[in-house]
């Protein structure tokens, strides 16, 4: 980035309009997310015209999918941040040896997964149901989204790089390639339209692993053709502990906090599957549902933190309060739209997913409570981006432990011990309610320590 394009930047960021730089900032963010939201969605609404059992297999699956993109993103992460900060102080070797052991890494953690997807998988289908037909449906996807997840690892690690460099238009274009060529080939593999056999399950997850090497492989030749920031140079290549230390240094708390995601989805399909499988599929509506509603306020999420990280250093008092209220406002506008749009669209949305009586009524509580906590969900996620911001990640990841390990997962327990199957969602409700108010505490303190002393 030229010295011109570098002042533009801090002078848009010092002196635009925060409600105007925050929207702007978090739009392109906010698309990017909701196209990694499709692969998930468009698997579960095509499969769910297979069979009910076929969509529990897929929400019980899921957990497995978050991890494998909760340890790409962080790791991700940290390349971004660091790959930025050598960009800006010129180091192209500095910039050089990130690339090459960020694909180092990703090769590693494609590796992991690899060995999970064929040694693992049923042992870990058995372990969550005995229905026979769920368990192979189950193994069968799983199994080839594990053995081929290097098109998932490819395509995150590939992205960042370019987003990274500020090219986050071909990023996006990867993206959505990947996604389009998912939503055409799902129906076509699943029920054996235009010749193709019919494969069921196989043919999702297949659609789906051929999408993200499709968008790994346009997000490589991006950063080889288009991408001149980054060289990669693998002669005489070994791994640099330093820079892998730098990685993991910033990326080792978004994958903890990423990670925890997965480990709620796990743990409540765990509790609701000895209640009722219809009870995991309407989760598994849910959570996909959920994810279109939540990645446009991740997005915000991400621009207060670009933001009020900016004007923190610039000791700019007035434009971080700025960036804290429209991160408020946007966030809690979007979220309440989306608890009416859920309250009011109940019933058409589970029709999407071919959804019987009983997983009618069952969903039908889950999305109408769930959703009335998503106010809660608003505040907590736009101050975890100030606690980011400030250099306090350690606060964030103790409201995601608090919300998931501490509240959700033993209430939901209790709950399914003690009410009917249509009271265990207010544990949702519950968990959200308390971590806000917790969150609220934490940037009290927070701003007290940091944020106010900038006024003198």
């Amino acid at each position: 980035m030229t010295v011109t394009e570098n002042t533009q930047a801090e002078n848009k960021m010092a002196t635009m309009p925060v409600g105007t730089l925050l929207f702007t900032m978090s739009l392109p963010l906010m698309l990017s997310m909701i196209m990694e939201a499709l692969y998930n969605v468009v698997d579960s609404l095509f499969v769910a015209h297979l069979s009910e059992k076929a969509l529990t297999a897929l929400t019980l699956a899921f957990p497995v999918q978050l991890l494998v993109i909760s340890i790409t993103v962080g790791m991700g992460v940290g390349v971004n941040a660091l790959l930025s900060r050598q960009l800006g102080e010129k180091d192209q070797h500095g910039v050089d040896a990130t690339t090459i052991n960020g694909v180092f890494l990703a090769a590693l953690t494609y590796v992991l997964f690899l060995v999970f997807g064929l040694f693992l998988t049923k042992p870990y289908f058995a372990w969550q149901t005995k229905d026979a037909e769920i368990y192979r449906m189950g193994v069968e996807y799983l199994s080839i989204c594990m053995v081929f997840s290097f098109g998932s690892v490819g395509q995150i690690l590939f992205q960042r790089l370019l987003q990274s460099t500020g090219r986050t238009g071909l990023s996006m274009v990867s993206q959505l390639v990947g996604a389009v060529f998912n939503i055409i080939f799902d129906p076509i593999l699943i029920f054996g339209l235009v010749g193709f056999p019919k494969m069921g399950v196989t043919g999702a997850a297949i659609a789906t692993v051929l999408g993200q090497i499709i968008a790994m492989g346009i997000a490589l030749c991006f950063n080889v053709t288009k991408n001149k920031d980054v060289h990669f140079h693998f002669r005489s290549f070994r791994p640099d502990v330093n820079v892998i230390r730098a990685i993991y240094r910033v990326g080792a708390p978004a994958i903890v906090n990423q990670s925890l995601n997965s480990l709620m989805a796990f743990g409540v399909n765990f509790i609701l599957i000895n209640l009722s499988a219809t009870a995991v599929a309407a989760f598994g509506i849910y959570i996909r549902i959920q994810n279109f509603v939540f990645m446009p306020a991740f997005g915000v999420n991400n621009g207060v933190i670009a933001i009020a990280a900016f004007n923190y250093g610039a000791r700019n008092k007035q434009r971080i309060d700025a960036t804290i209220k429209y991160g408020i406002m946007i966030a809690g506008s979007i979220l309440i739209i989306g608890t009416v749009l859920m309250q009011v669209l109940t019933v058409p949305i589970l029709k999407l997913f071919d959804a019987s009586d009983t997983l009618m009524d069952i969903g039908s509580a889950a999305l109408r409570i769930i959703s009335l906590s998503y106010g809660f969900v608003a505040l907590t996620l736009i101050m975890q981006g100030v606690y980011q911001a400030l250099g306090n990640g350690l606060y964030s990841l103790i409201i995601t432990l608090m919300r998931v390990v501490i509240i959700l997962i033993p209430a939901l327990y209790l709950f399914a011990k003690l009410f009917a199957l249509h009271q265990v969602w207010w544990a949702f409700v519950l968990a959200e309610g308390i971590s806000a108010v917790t969150g609220a505490f934490l940037l009290k303190t927070i701003y007290h320590e940091k944020v106010k002393p900038l006024a003198r």
